[in-house]
């Protein structure tokens, strides 16, 4: 359906963003505590995430997770594990799937998660 006038303009595609997808329900609800939080520095993150789950532009907040943390097996690959940093508290642990251009979103909240607590 084409858009009419008073319709909401989405973004172009880019086609080489990301789509962000939750891993499991607890990183839904930890998405969810962040966006009440704090909702723009939660939409930044979001839009870096789509950009470029990989990027070094801001090391502080986004970055590779080292040692044991480093990968991840899901659904039976491994994937690279990355944080973004959106609070002084809040983080969001992701996995990088490049076939499927996606974001797998499986730790998201408000507070460290546990295994670095």
């Amino acid at each position: 359906m084409s858009p009419k006038r008073g319709d909401r303009a989405a973004p172009p595609a880019i086609g080489t963003e990301y789509e962000l997808r939750f891993a499991d329900s607890a990183a839904a609800d930890g998405w969810e505590d962040l966006a009440r939080q704090a909702p723009a520095n939660l939409r930044r993150a979001y839009e870096a995430l789509r950009a470029g789950p990989r990027a070094r532009n801001s090391p502080e907040r986004q970055h590779r997770l080292k040692g044991s943390l480093a990968s991840a097996v899901w659904k039976g690959q491994e994937f690279e594990r990355w944080q973004y940093e959106v609070t002084g508290g809040g983080r969001i642990w992701y996995l990088i799937d490049d076939e499927r251009r996606t974001v797998w979103l499986t730790c998201a909240g408000v507070g460290h998660p546990r295994e670095t607590a």
